[in-house]
């Protein structure tokens, strides 16, 4: 359960208002107070929890949850002490309903801290908040509802659309970024990218560009996103980036890609909408990965993937071949 030190709970609700927020189908009285979510293992009577896997079955038997969020095809595994709500997709129910509860998890009033600088040019507008240390650069535009972590940096003359969060220590340069996106601490956004025209000395080439993120992204701690060396780099809306991720000068993500940790996308590379970049990929520059293409963990793409298709391996080959490569090289390691 969450720690009320640190997250402000709203409610209670009743059943009937939960399940409307789920978006599923009650089974049980709809007037039951419901106060938080919680776990299958630890959820008690006025609280509710989710069930979407098969391996927790017993966890669910023995629930006092007052509520448990469940397919229909798991009804009848509902304890008689719970009131089921049915729902095709359980965990995105629970996340709507955690929602109801904590909102974005809390977070201070409105206002421009004293130990703040906002620059006079600056354009804030209403309900934002500006904390402790944080620097808003000249002709830096924030939209209503935008939040700025302590010591964070907005650049000059950067857009920040409404509802915006910028985490502590996080800076956004050469950028303009769509509404409700989400900068975690520490991310860079709009550095330099890496440009060189490489000799004897290698002379630095400027980076004109910008990047440009859409509504929706959420982008994770410490990652760095660099801005285009002439054209722009273009994050699509919807699109998660977990912590500590690499994307280059030039790198065109589409719409509600999903990249995790330590993945690294190399210059002016394109992916399509929709593809799922696991932990720990590599992709060199100057590439085009289709729409729905699916990486897993540790991939290296060196050459232009299709959509709609799953890869895996070093170099990266169809996930099919890729297990047959894997058993093969087992096999060869059990030789004598």
């Amino acid at each position: 359960m969450a720690d009320p030190r640190f997250f402000d709970r709203a409610g209670p609700f009743t059943l009937a208002e939960v399940a409307a927020r789920a978006g599923a189908l009650l089974e049980g009285d709809d007037a039951r107070p419901i106060e938080d979510v919680a776990p299958l293992a630890g959820a008690g009577p006025r609280q509710l929890t989710f069930f979407d896997d098969r391996r927790f079955e017993a966890a669910l038997a023995r629930t006092q949850a007052g509520a448990v969020l469940v397919r229909d095809g798991d009804r009848t595994l509902v304890p008689a002490t719970a009131s089921a709500l049915v729902t095709t997709e359980p965990y995105r129910a629970y996340a709507r309903v955690a929602e109801l509860f904590y909102g974005d998890g809390g977070s201070a009033p409105a206002g421009v801290h004293a130990a703040a600088s906002v620059a006079a040019s600056a354009r804030l507008g209403a309900e934002v908040t500006v904390a402790p240390g944080a620097v808003i650069e000249d002709d830096a535009e924030l939209g209503d509802g935008c939040r700025i972590g302590a010591n964070a940096v907005v650049g000059r003359r950067c857009i920040l659309g409404p509802g915006c969060r910028i985490g502590p220590g996080a800076s956004v340069a050469y950028a303009l970024v769509g509404a409700r996106t989400i900068v975690h601490a520490g991310a860079r956004i709009g550095q330099d990218g890496f440009g060189f025209a490489l000799g004897v000395e290698h002379g630095k080439v400027p980076q004109l560009g910008r990047v440009l993120v859409g509504d929706d992204v959420e982008i994770g701690a410490n990652t760095t996103i660099d801005r285009g060396a002439l054209g722009d780099t273009v994050i699509g809306s919807g699109t998660k980036i977990d912590n500590l991720v690499q994307i280059a000068h030039n790198v065109v993500i589409g719409e509600h890609c999903v990249i995790v940790a330590q993945s690294g996308i190399s210059g002016s590379t394109e992916l399509g909408h929709h593809v799922v970049v696991a932990a720990q990929c590599g992709i060199t520059g100057h590439l085009t990965i289709g729409p729905g293409a699916r990486l897993a963990a540790r991939t290296a793409v060196i050459g232009d993937l299709d959509g709609d298709a799953d890869y895996g391996g070093a170099p990266a080959v169809p996930a099919q071949e890729w297990r047959r490569q894997v058993v093969a090289i087992r096999r060869l390691g059990r030789r004598r």
